[in-house]
């Protein structure tokens, strides 16, 4: 009896100490937002709140050649990379992890000495980076002066802390990374200045522009406030104006000014280690509603509050996967890639509910969350599931907000940004995204306009079709063949498949027979493509014949390459998620099909940042026996290509896209086929991985993941449970691992013998 008591103690003091641990667990100790900030994966270190509009970002692309990489002398879409050295200000409201070149404007400098507003001059070197989520900091060699920077959702606050002299704070509305101009100014009063400033043409859509309003506040009352503006060169008139070509000055003009490259400034008199505070309030609806935002998410608050309050909300959000065991150096791969998931889509609406309604020059109120910034051909694949699993509230709001542009626009988003469709990349995107949330439980909208929407795009004339533009050739005759010389037909059908499996699965789960049997059948279009002769997917000539000269291999690197996208034949082959089978079949069997997709991994094919080949490795699993392989090459690519480096996303992170690939496999499940509620189960990195369960949703309170058996360098799986019964199956549903509530895999070592694996 006293043995038994004891182990009863025992046994409740450990559960207690783990309890404890988890409460006091903060996420944010194991987010480093450096992590992207090279190596293309075009994420930044900026501060920023979950899902929020505003982001302050320093600001280090342009103005000088000590830079490694410069916007303005080469394709370059982040307004950060961790190799430069050549500070320039802080831009409000930033993409993250895009390859576009977009927002990053409204740019601060703090300065000190003679008053300078040109940026190539007023620049500055920079020591002492810190960065955590919601803050940033770093220290002007030029000017001893330390900076730091936190956001709420849309606002920005920033902090200077001077030395003494005279100092100067200095917005700049003529640089940014945005490709469009223009810009106005309002003096409010000395220590407030109101304004717009124009953005938008992302990714070559030159109409795709928006307004950003502003009002920015300082909280010490300056000696001396003013404006300048780039004038334009002239010619004989030059003898009579002396700022001709230069930066002019307004100091004895304080009305409205307006043009491309303008801005304002505010001087000071500091004593030694001073601090200013400079407030900053956006809004895409109009000036009045910045100044609300401001008022409203800045009221009474001082830097430190506001900082405290951003750390709050990421510890909030990140503690719905708490995580066991792994490296520290595992725990900050796994949380800093759900960090970057958090930033996008992010809320679009203001605090008074208002934004801008799709496509339209209409002022609109929403009850809940508007969101915008929907990258879905990157995200479909796999964010959209991690939201539906972990936050199903916030997929839900963006399933509304997907809708309401439907009623607004016509059509559902393809590549949306602040309320305009920049048509970038292809397919119909939404459709996998919302039919794999309604069928993992999420019905919380109106099923028959979301079927309405899907099939309006999926029948319409290609002319009138923003979704499929090449929708005439693919109905009539079951794929788009090569009509340019670089037009991406193959894929632009692969994608077609994809969303017509999906609409196939909706519509045989709406009762609507006849639509599933037809988009079933136009799903397995993908058969045209594939040629024996080079054992890949050729493009296709409108008379029905392959291309030549053809060459599997063309279109690394970005190489221009007929028919495919911004990838290889390699890249694409396999991507038919939605039916392996049929694809296996037409590869001449199962030894081909494994042999083929061995070699894609063993000559370097695989591309770890190309979006239509992340799931190759998962697709071993699709066959008894093979499971191994996927549970090897899934654990050396997140070892190999996932890091606490600054290099550590292998290219650009597509708005949490890759980072996403990260997180399910680091938790032991991917969603290879994007919208059919299933999962292959992986090898989990961490011992345990508890993630919280919306109740609304979710019979569950929790999902529990755990893992033991092996210490070994790769992973593998000996045997699984699923709730206390055993599993035979490396595949598993959406509602078996959410009703189950708990996950098991013992692991054992391996070794390797001719090919094959042993178990001991």
């Amino acid at each position: 009896m006293n043995r038994f008591l004891l182990a009863c103690t025992l046994t409740f003091l450990a559960l207690s100490s783990s309890a404890k641990e988890r409460e006091s667990f903060k996420p944010t100790d194991y987010v480093d937002p450096f992590i992207g900030t090279t190596n293309f994966g075009t994420t930044n270190p900026g501060a920023v709140c979950p899902n929020g509009m505003m982001s302050v970002v320093p600001f280090n692309v342009m103005g000088s050649s000590d830079n490694k990489y410069d916007k303005d002398a080469r394709w370059w879409s982040t307004p950060y990379e961790y190799n430069n050295t050549f500070f320039t200000g802080y831009s409000h409201v930033n993409l993250s992890g895009v390859g576009c070149p977009e927002l990053g404007s409204l740019l601060l400098m703090p300065t000190t000495g003679k008053l300078n507003v040109d940026y190539k001059e007023y620049g500055s070197k920079y020591k002492d980076e810190k960065a955590s989520p919601g803050y940033y900091s770093n220290f002007l060699t030029k000017y001893n002066v330390k900076t730091e920077v936190s956001a709420t959702p849309r606002t920005g606050v920033s902090k200077f802390t001077f030395p003494k002299g005279e100092s100067h704070i200095v917005l700049n509305l003529g640089e940014g990374l945005t490709n469009e101009s223009g810009a106005f100014l309002r003096k409010v009063n000395d220590q407030e200045i109101e304004g717009m400033k124009l953005l938008g043409t992302f990714c070559y859509n030159p109409q795709a522009v928006f307004p950003i309003y502003f009002v920015m506040r300082v909280n010490k009352a300056p000696a001396q406030t003013g404006y300048f503006k780039k004038q334009r060169p002239m010619q004989v008139e030059a003898q009579w104006d002396s700022d001709q070509g230069k930066y002019k000055l307004y100091t004895k003009y304080s009305k409205d000014i307006a043009g491309d490259d303008i801005g304002a400034f505010f001087t000071f008199n500091t004593e030694e280690g001073e601090t200013i505070e400079v407030q900053m309030g956006v809004s895409f609806v109009s000036i009045e509603n910045a100044r609300l935002n401001l008022n409203v998410e800045q009221a009474n608050k001082n830097f430190d509050k506001i900082y405290a309050e951003a750390v709050e909300k990421w510890n909030s959000d990140l503690s719905r996967i708490y995580v066991e065991g792994g490296t520290k150096d595992q725990k900050t791969v796994f949380y800093t890639a759900l960090y970057h998931l958090l930033i996008h889509p992010n809320i679009l609406q203001d605090v008074n509910g208002e934004y801008p309604a799709m496509e339209s020059d209409q002022i609109l109120t929403t009850k809940g969350n508007r969101y915008t910034v929907f990258s879905l051909w990157d995200t479909y694949r796999n964010v959209h599931q991690l939201l539906t699993l972990v936050y199903p509230e916030r997929q839900m709001e963006m399933i509304q907000t997907m809708l309401d542009m439907y009623r607004e626009h016509g059509w559902f988003p393809k590549w949306e940004l602040y309320g305009r469709e920049t048509l970038t990349m292809e397919g119909d995107p939404s459709i996998p995204v919302i039919v794999d949330s309604w069928m993992k439980g999420l019905r919380d909208f109106d099923v028959d306009l979301a079927y309405e929407a899907m099939y309006k795009s999926a029948t319409m004339p290609g002319s009138e079709n923003l979704m499929r533009p090449d929708n005439d050739d693919y109905m009539s005759l079951g794929y788009v063949p090569l009509r340019e010389k670089y037009d991406n037909s193959v894929s632009h059908a692969l994608e077609y498949y994809i969303a017509d499996f999906a609409l196939s699965r909706f519509a045989e789960a709406l009762g609507k027979k006849e639509d599933a049997k037809k988009f079933y059948k136009r799903s397995l279009g993908y058969k045209h493509y594939y040629s024996k002769e080079y054992g890949t997917f050729r493009p296709l000539l409108p008379d029905g014949s392959f291309i030549s000269p053809f060459n599997p291999r063309q279109g690394e690197n970005f190489e221009p390459n007929p028919g495919f996208h911004e990838g290889s034949s390699w890249n694409y082959t396999f991507y038919v998620p939605h039916d392996i089978p049929g694809l296996t079949k037409l590869m001449g069997g199962r030894k081909a099909f494994i042999d083929k997709l061995q070699m894609v991994f063993d000559e370097g094919l695989y591309d770890p940042a190309n979006e239509p080949d992340i799931a190759y490795p998962h697709l071993f699993s699709y066959f008894k026996g093979e499971e191994w392989r996927t549970q090897y090459q899934v654990q050396r690519l997140l070892d190999k290509y996932f890091t606490t480096k600054p290099s550590g996303i292998p290219g650009n992170d597509d708005t949490g896209t890759m980072s996403g690939w990260a997180i399910f496999n680091m938790i032991g499940f991917y969603p290879d086929c994007p919208g059919l509620p299933e999962y292959t189960l992986t090898s989990p990195v961490f011992d345990k991985v508890t993630i919280k369960l919306d109740p609304k949703w979710y019979k569950q309170k929790e999902l529990v993941i755990e893992a033991k058996g092996s210490d070994q360098p790769i992973r593998y799986i000996r045997e699984i449970k699923l709730g206390d019964k055993s599993y035979n199956k490396y595949r598993i549903t959406h509602d078996e691992l959410v009703n189950a509530g708990k996950l098991s895999f013992t692991f054992t070592p391996f070794t390797f013998a001719n090919g094959k694996n042993t178990a001991k």
